[in-house]
């Protein structure tokens, strides 16, 4: 059971990591790959290009906080079908001081369907 009140909530800020899945055609990452030797650059390969997108959310608790999360990735940020996603807890937003923020979050919740 929570020390908090019915009104209080807490903060968290959330990175979104989407890449597309392995086996999927990835023409960023090979134009990526193709450019490194222009550079200078050898011994790189497998070049994957993806996206990070952060937001702050405000909820009752961590769990709902990452539930938010994790539906607005799953419909919104990424395309099921051909990008997987992860979510990292980045912390609590200033403000949020004696909240327990962590507990559900700890572990980044990856989804690849």
């Amino acid at each position: 059971m929570s020390d908090q009140s019915p009104t209080e909530r807490i903060t968290c800020r959330f990175a979104v990591h989407v890449m597309p899945k392995g086996g999927i055609l990835d023409p960023q990452g090979r134009a990526v790959e193709q450019s490194l030797p222009h550079l200078g650059v050898s011994g790189v390969r497998d070049v994957r290009v993806g996206r990070r997108v952060e937001l702050t959310v405000e909820a009752a608790d961590e769990s709902e906080a990452l539930a938010i999360v994790e539906r607005l990735a799953h419909e919104l940020l990424a395309n099921p079908l051909i990008e997987a996603y992860r979510i990292e807890l980045v912390g609590a937003v200033a403000g949020t001081e004696g909240a327990a923020v962590g507990a559900v979050a700890a572990a980044a919740v990856a989804r690849t369907a």
